[in-house]
Parts: C-alpha cells; sequence; structure tokens
C-alpha cells in the first residue's frame, strides 16, 4: 500500500480519514510530531492546500488535508477560517456565537433563514514532491439554535441543526453524520478525482 500522511496528530481525524478512505489503496500515516504548520490562507481551501503540501515536502510522502469550519450568514461568514479559534474551549466558542447573534427567534426549531449557516471543509492532496494533486469541498446547511442540543460531537455540534434530519449535529449517530457532513460532502466531491489518480500511478 502507498504511505499517505495525513496533516494531523489527532487519532479521531485520521480514523475519520481512513473511514472516508476505505476504498483507496493507502496505508495513512500521522504527519511528523513537532511539525507546525501555520494556517496563512485566507480560506478554507487555501488553508488545506498549505497544509498538504507542506506536509508533503517535509515527509517526502504523499499528504492529504482539510480545514474546516463554521460560517454564519447573519455574521458575514463568522467565525469562518477562524472557528477552532473562536475562544478556548467549545463551551467558550458556542457562548461567544451566540451572543454575536443576539437573541434572534424565539422556536428553538423554526429558527429561520436569520440564523442560517454552514458548515465548509476542504480536503487538499499533495505529491511527494509538495505539488497539489487534486482538491475539493464540500458543504452542509444548517440553522444556529438558541440553546445547544445533544451530547453527542464536539465544537459547535450542539448548535448547529441540519433541518433535513430534524437534528443538531449533536444528536445524530456517528454514521449518519460521517454521511451528510461537510466532511463526507467533501470526499464525495474529491472521489472522482481519486479515483483518475488511482488509475493514473497504477494502484
Amino acid at each position: 500500500m502507498t504511505p499517505l500522511v495525513v496533516a494531523t496528530q489527532n487519532p479521531g481525524k485520521l480514523a475519520e480519514m481512513q473511514h472516508h478512505l476505505s476504498e483507496f489503496s493507502w496505508e495513512l500515516q500521522f504527519m511528523p510530531a513537532g511539525l507546525e504548520i501555520e494556517e496563512t490562507g485566507q480560506t478554507f481551501a487555501e488553508n488545506a492546500a498549505l497544509k498538504a503540501c507542506q506536509v508533503a515536502e517535509h515527509t517526502g510522502q504523499w499528504a492529504i488535508a482539510d480545514d474546516s469550519g463554521l460560517e454564519v450568514m447573519a455574521l458575514k461568514g463568522a467565525p469562518g477560517i477562524y472557528s477552532a479559534r473562536y475562544g478556548k474551549t467549545d463551551a467558550d466558542r458556542i457562548q461567544r456565537l451566540l451572543t454575536a447573534l443576539g437573541d434572534v427567534g424565539n422556536d428553538l426549531r423554526s429558527v429561520g433563514d436569520h440564523r442560517s449557516a454552514q458548515f465548509v471543509c476542504a480536503i487538499a492532496l499533495a505529491r511527494p514532491d509538495g505539488r497539489l494533486a487534486c482538491q475539493a469541498q464540500g458543504v452542509c446547511l444548517g440553522e444556529i439554535l438558541m440553546t445547544p442540543q445533544g451530547e453527542g460531537g464536539f465544537g459547535y455540534d450542539p448548535i448547529f441543526y441540519v433541518p433535513s434530519m430534524q437534528r443538531t449535529f449533536a444528536e445524530l449517530s456517528r454514521e449518519t453524520k460521517q454521511r451528510i457532513s461537510h466532511r463526507g460532502e467533501a470526499f464525495k466531491a474529491l472521489r472522482p478525482q481519486l479515483l483518475n489518480l488511482q488509475t493514473e500511478l497504477g494502484f
């Protein structure tokens, strides 16, 4: 199998990548400990590409990276690429977001377009010489609730409500979330490119 370095030290993210890439002949590995990649891009796509290319160049192996976050329409797309840095803890980030939105809407399950939001995920795959091989982006549309609902997930999951599922991300099973999430959609978009790449490389 061909080694593929994932730009993370997070076991959960590595496991999720393995799930989405299970049909391909990649042997996923953590990126080297201590390797720091500064996310200087202005978009999710730029940051994903930057991470994948720098990890590939550093290791001399194929590398994959993602960058994701929450965009709230009423906040002009904030927190966006700064989603993970919007507070020190998940609770801090949720409270800051709810405070920024203010007391808009009264019905938890029908909060309306004024609280519309989307999770965005960009994925990039880089060749061993650091050149970008392919990339894709996925989106999951939803709304921001006024109070958290559900015990699962992480980050903003308890306040991100998906109308089509009538649940928040935190109320969905892991399997369902993986299937409908922004990351799941990004991998669906990336799949045809990966199939072409697999044919090109002959594995």
